[in-house]
């Protein structure tokens, strides 16, 4: 829950013509952010921080779009 790898996902983006997932990794609302943002995936999975109640979905829809990254509604 430390964030994901920006890097390789950035590598991916610009390797691969497919969607990149980020997956592994999401502690915090920001780390989403950062998967879209620095690492330019194209969508991002977790389980742990709603599972455990550390975010909520709806909250992290909120974040994200306030951001300026598209969700679904």
């Amino acid at each position: 829950r430390s964030g994901y790898a920006h890097e390789a996902l950035l590598e991916l983006h610009r390797l691969l013509p497919i969607p990149i997932i980020a997956s592994g990794g999401a502690g915090t609302k920001a780390h989403f952010k950062d998967a879209f943002l620095r690492g330019k995936a194209d969508a991002a999975l977790a389980a742990g921080v709603f599972h455990f109640g550390e975010i909520t979905i709806s909250e992290l829809k909120k974040y994200l779009s306030e951001s300026g990254i598209p969700v679904r509604r």
